[in-house]
């Protein structure tokens, strides 16, 4: 066998597939809420400009599950509890975008310095420290995934909730604050969603590539529409194609799940960003057309 077959092996291998797949039932169910959860989450992050927050947020998640993990309690518990202590700092110190990427700043190396911290000290299978940072697809288990399934449906009510005076007060605050609209009571709520979203997306693709699937496909979505019905639609299929695709595709080979995600989501989002600027091409040529006529 060459080197290169040997590499291919390990990125492709379907060998036992169906008895496999087995294995990630759980992981399957679990990628169909997260990518709903993500899907929605992500487009107010790029309404209210806070792809920096997801990243800072995520390192306080993997610090929270690097502790839960040394001191033998619930990861996804721990996960939730470091990204709520995030967001809910990230709220309360950084009302203004540069004060909110000063704060994210700091907070993002010390999570991450006690996650390290954390992991240095667990004495257990290097699988699981792995796990945390780049995601793993047979990690779910039925007692996570209950906190998984009972997390999601808490974001999801709470996005439900808010959703149209969140939009208001995203696109325009000055205009949502005068109509009596709460709208720092809104960001702060929203953050606190946010850092669930987060902490339950870190359970799949890990601390460091959450961004693919909380960020990737909202701003995926956007390049194609502008429709406030049709956007988060789009982001959350596109969201459950990354997380599923991902999946299935991590399942046959040793490689962790995180690189086919963002592949996938990457692709999603080139694919869409080409399209848009092709069709903003030819409404233009339109558009030059009707003037000239």
């Amino acid at each position: 066998m060459t080197l290169a077959d040997g590499i291919w092996h390990q990125i492709f291998d379907f060998t036992d597939y169906g008895e496999l797949l087995a294995l990630v039932r759980n992981s399957l169910v679990a990628g169909v809420a997260l990518g709903l959860v993500g899907g929605l989450a992500g487009v107010f992050v790029l309404m209210r400009d806070l792809p920096f927050a997801v990243h800072g947020i995520s390192e306080l998640s993997f610090a929270g599950a690097s502790a839960a993990l040394l001191l033998g309690a619930n990861i996804v518990a721990g996960s939730i509890v470091g990204s709520l202590l995030a967001a809910g700092a990230i709220g309360v110190l950084g009302t203004r975008a540069r004060d909110r990427n000063s704060v994210i700043g700091v907070i993002m190396p010390f999570g991450l310095g006690l996650g390290v911290l954390f992991l240095a000290l667990y004495k257990g299978r290097a699988a699981n420290k792995f796990g945390l940072l780049t995601g793993q697809i047979v990690a779910v288990d039925t007692p996570q995934m209950s906190w998984l399934l009972g997390t999601s449906v808490l974001v999801l009510v709470a996005l439900a909730v808010i959703w149209r005076p969140l939009a208001f007060a995203s696109t325009d605050p000055d205009v949502a604050e005068a109509r009596g609209v709460p709208v720092h009571g809104l960001s702060f709520a929203f953050m606190l969603v946010l850092g669930l979203a987060v902490a339950l997306s870190v359970q799949i693709v890990g601390a460091l590539l959450v961004l693919s699937l909380v960020v990737t496909p909202a701003a995926a979505a956007a390049r194609v529409t502008a429709s406030p019905v049709l956007l988060p639609v789009l982001s959350v299929l596109f969201a459950v194609a990354s997380i599923e695709g991902g999946i299935l595709l991590a399942l046959g080979s040793s490689v962790p799940i995180s690189p086919y995600v963002t592949t996938i989501s990457f692709t999603v989002y080139a694919v869409c960003r080409v399209t848009g600027r092709y069709r903003n091409r030819r409404w233009g040529a339109r558009r030059t057309a009707v003037r000239a006529a």
